[in-house]
């Protein structure tokens, strides 16, 4: 479980070689992104956790080979049953695991004015109960085998405390800012590190989705959006998966319960706008 770094070791310490990770949202945008660095920094095994099967297939072929093992497994991780199964799925590909980066989320609009007892159970089952439940089963997978792990997981620039519209979500992120910090020192005894990555506006083809489905976006509501950033774009996968393989690799050292801000705005800086008027109701449904 020795995890301390040899000042001799050349840059690109942050390897996967001989590792098994697990990543759920791993089928496309930031999950995929994150696989493929890993594979690229030798990874001997990947677990791809999505719904949409064709698309999950899809990723873990286009992955798989060279040196590394590439799984779908479906799952709907609104279920308890399936979340589960996420966890004796990786033990029975792999036996072990040494990374786990948790990308999947539920990330639809709600407010102050609309959301429902029903819509708060998805919201805070899918962004705390679920990553919860996979810390817990994959760490004891990692204690079993004596793995010095890692995990990571996506919180959310908005955990900071979101816009009149992500009452729900941003609520939930913050929770799970503290499930972090709470089991880093859990888990610290069994040198298992787990870190936060909060992104903010993110080109991904999940925002896409948002974007026409909750605000009515154009086609090309992309190009307005990076026009308004300071960098003049928003936030690519790629980059981002290079801080969660940071933080997933031995390269952190000890780095744990530490919350990384990733994004064009500084929380507490600037002006505050005034909130703006919102719809009643947005298009949630269950499903």
């Amino acid at each position: 479980m020795d995890q301390t770094l040899n000042p001799a070791q050349p840059y690109g310490y942050a390897s996967f070689e001989g590792k098994v990770a697990v990543i759920t949202g791993g089928t496309q945008g930031l999950g995929y992104a994150t696989a493929e660095l890993m594979k690229a920094r030798g990874a001997a095994g990947l677990v791809l956790v999505g719904r949409t099967v064709s698309k999950g297939e899809a990723a873990a072929a286009a992955l798989d080979g060279g040196g590394c093992r590439a799984v779908f497994h479906a799952a709907d991780l609104r279920n308890d049953a399936d979340v589960a199964g996420v966890i004796e799925r990786v033990d029975a590909e792999f036996g072990t695991v040494h990374a786990f980066v948790n990308c999947a989320a539920a990330t639809w609009r709600g407010t102050v004015w609309n959301t429902t007892a029903e819509m708060w159970d998805e919201m805070l089952g899918m962004n705390v109960k679920m990553p919860a439940l996979l810390v817990t089963g994959l760490a004891q997978i990692m204690k079993r085998e004596h793995v010095a792990g890692a995990m990571v997981l996506i919180s959310s620039i908005a955990h900071h405390g979101g816009n009149e519209v992500l009452w729900p979500y941003s609520t939930a992120k913050h929770a799970l800012e503290t499930l972090v910090r709470s089991a880093a020192f859990s888990l610290m005894p069994e040198h298992i590190r787990i870190n936060a990555v909060n992104p903010g506006w993110m080109d991904t083809p999940a925002e896409h989705e948002t974007q026409q489905r909750f605000h009515d976006a154009p086609a090309d509501w992309l190009v307005e959006a990076e026009a308004s950033q300071p960098w003049g774009r928003l936030l690519k996968p790629p980059e981002v998966a290079r801080s969660i393989c940071f933080l997933a690799s031995d390269e952190s050292g000890m780095m744990s319960g530490t919350s990384v801000d990733l994004d064009q705005t500084i929380p507490g800086t600037g002006n505050l706008p005034r909130p703006a008027s919102v719809p009643e109701h947005y298009p949630w449904e269950n499903q």
